[in-house]
């Protein structure tokens, strides 16, 4: 699928006041600034329009758009964020797509953050973890059944999200955790191995013929250059530190 729009929100100045269970160092608003900037910028590099919103000073973690809306080339689904603290930021990004997309909702009593769902094709893997409960994993896929689309459910048990330990690399090939690599939703892939030591580098970003990867781990940059792809790699420190990474930063279509 080719990509033509991301959209994007710049982090509040009281980004450190969202969820996270790091413990890797208090994080930097200049910095995180400057990271995010150099996302975006990369974004355009590799051919994307970017649709850049302010931040959302009642929602620290809304920088992390991602898990506001799952969208397809057919439906946007607005999502019902697992956090109750993040409920709400999905409303700005429900209009933003109105435009481009029919638009379908999660509805309570169903959760669903969009970092649990991988889209390979027109098929839709769902992470059910601490923030997507099966109600709302159920919800997306019938959703998804109506425009001609298929579904799998995973259990995710180490990690925020599904796509904290997994990821599409192209060529049908699959970046996973150590967990993940041997279940039998993810068989029909060739799959790289994610040294445990590096797992967060587990959330990169396959996008219009290039892979973003977060950068400090070397293994897993070793493992990926091997594929020869157009690589990329991006200083997400700050990210990090507030349990986010490379997909959450943005919503492609």
């Amino acid at each position: 699928m080719k990509f033509t729009y991301a959209i994007t929100r710049r982090p509040g100045k009281n980004f450190s006041q969202g969820l996270t269970t790091a413990n890797t160092g208090p994080p930097s608003y200049a910095l995180i600034l400057q990271q995010h900037r150099s996302y975006v910028e990369t974004l355009k590099s590799i051919g994307l329009k970017i649709i850049e919103l302010e931040a959302q000073p009642d929602y620290p973690d809304a920088h992390f758009v991602e898990d506001t809306a799952v969208v397809t080339p057919k439906v946007a689904i607005i999502t019902n964020p697992g956090a109750e603290s993040r409920q709400g930021e999905e409303a700005a990004i429900a209009e933003i797509l109105t435009p481009y997309r029919a638009i379908e909702h999660i509805q309570a009593p169903g959760t669903l953050d969009g970092g649990d769902v991988l889209m390979i094709d027109n098929h839709f893997f769902i992470g059910i973890s601490e923030r997507t409960n099966l109600h709302g994993a159920e919800q997306l896929g019938n959703i998804l059944e109506k425009y001609e689309n298929t579904w799998t459910t995973l259990q995710v048990n180490a990690g925020l999200h599904f796509k904290s330990s997994v990821n599409y690399t192209g060529n049908n090939t699959l970046l996973a955790t150590e967990g993940f690599a041997g279940h039998k939703a993810l068989s029909e892939y060739k799959k790289i191995i994610i040294n445990r030591a590096e797992e967060y580098a587990a959330n990169v970003l396959w996008i219009n013929g290039h892979l973003l990867i977060p950068k400090g781990f070397p293994d897993t940059k070793t493992k990926l250059e091997k594929l020869d792809l157009n690589t990329i790699e991006l200083d997400v420190s700050e990210m990090r530190k507030m349990d986010g990474g490379l997909t959450c930063l943005s919503v492609r279509f």
